[in-house]
């Protein structure tokens, strides 16, 4: 069975009321996801199907999990086909696990308050070359009673809808998930290094050794919230793209080994260093390029990147720093002209991190330019 024959058949089968039996065709197919091996989980995931506990759920879904991320629909960050309560659609959502939050902030509009603000956070991670195509709104059709689907609604991070009268094809089902699992991966790594750091009266665990510190320490990028400002004739909404650009950079080349630092850079947007070259720093200059004006963007890297290499290196009497212009999307021929000057530089694409011939030697990329 396909992954499209699956969502319509769970559609046309699924009985919303009364028991949650598995002697029930529905809750059966449900029953029978994570033991199918004929449907495209992307690699290191896996799915499995819920209609309730007890009583049937109004609203079924299937959880799809990273096992690399959270295997616990609770808690943490995991995909899931939530069908709406008439079963006239499903959407695949990005979502917050909401059990073991609605025992801290009970299950109504604290809770709702909670997910949202975190929602907001986290969509500022993605990347904007896919979020832009995410943002389908989960819409359950639910009474205020039932508690866990209007949670999944304001727990929703990124979601995109299919109607069951006009169900895409396989192909493009299968090239949905995978850009889901890129945004759970992305979200993922704000949730794990920034959004889970300490609250203010939490007890922290101090070691007296070096080799124990925390290789994020140094790394509170501001943040990716939107925020509007006052204009003649109105308000306009900004977003912190910027902002966002450099947090995910900064997780993804911690994951290359590197370890990112904006507190104490400013101006700097972020420093790397690297434990196989101690005295070396890799500085880095971020920017948001918009379609047409590429050259912008790198004529505005390579003057800061040259002007705080000055100030905060040669004039500082420290050793000079390799150059890094990051930018939110690839800049074309103004990578190579960018390498003769001895600036590398690296782009963000929907299947990874792109860069120049520096770049990929420094091993900050994961795909071919």
């Amino acid at each position: 069975m396909s992954l499209r024959d699956l969502l319509i058949r769970i559609g046309e089968l699924y009985e919303p009321d009364g028991k949650a039996s598995s002697d029930l065709p529905g809750q059966a197919l449900l029953g029978s996801v994570h033991k199918r091996q004929d449907l495209p989980w992307p690699p290191c995931c896996f799915a499995t199907g819920y209609g309730g506990q007890g009583n049937a759920s109004r609203t079924p879904w299937i959880g799809v999990y990273d096992r690399t991320i959270n295997e616990n629909p609770h808690e943490g960050l995991y995909l899931a086909y939530i069908y709406s309560s008439d079963l006239s659609a499903v959407t695949l959502t990005l979502q917050q696990g909401v059990t073991q939050l609605s025992k801290r902030y009970g299950r109504g509009a604290t809770l709702h308050r909670y997910l949202i603000t975190q929602g907001e956070t986290l969509r500022g991670a993605l990347r904007p070359t896919l979020a832009e195509k995410w943002r389908d709104t989960l819409h359950l059709l639910v009474e205020p009673k039932d508690w866990r689907p209007r949670a999944y609604e304001k727990a929703n991070v990124a979601a995109r809808r299919y109607e069951m009268a006009s169900m895409p094809s396989d192909d493009e089902l299968a090239g949905d998930l995978r850009e889901a699992v890129q945004l759970l991966q992305d979200a993922a790594a704000v949730d794990r290094f920034w959004l889970q750091l300490p609250k203010a009266g939490d007890p922290v665990l101090e070691y007296p050794h070096a080799e124990h510190g925390d290789p994020l320490s140094g790394f509170r990028p501001k943040s990716s919230k939107g925020y509007s400002v006052v204009l003649k004739g109105g308000t306009a909404e900004r977003k912190r793209e910027h902002e966002a650009l450099v947090l995910r950079f900064g997780h993804h080349a911690h994951a290359c080994g590197f370890s990112p630092t904006t507190v104490g850079a400013h101006p700097r947007d972020l420093v790397l260093s690297h434990p196989s070259q101690p005295d070396q720093e890799w500085l880095v200059e971020a920017k948001t390029v918009v379609v047409g004006k590429e050259y912008l963007a790198g004529r505005e890297a390579v003057g800061q990147l040259f002007e705080y290499r000055h100030v905060h290196y040669e004039r500082a009497g420290k050793p000079m720093p390799h150059l890094l212009a990051l930018f939110s999307r690839d800049i074309g021929d103004y990578a190579d002209y960018l390498e003769t000057l001895g600036i590398a530089s690296v782009w963000e694409r929907p299947d990874g991190w792109a860069g120049s011939r520096l770049a990929a030697e420094w091993k900050l990329t994961t795909v071919a330019g």
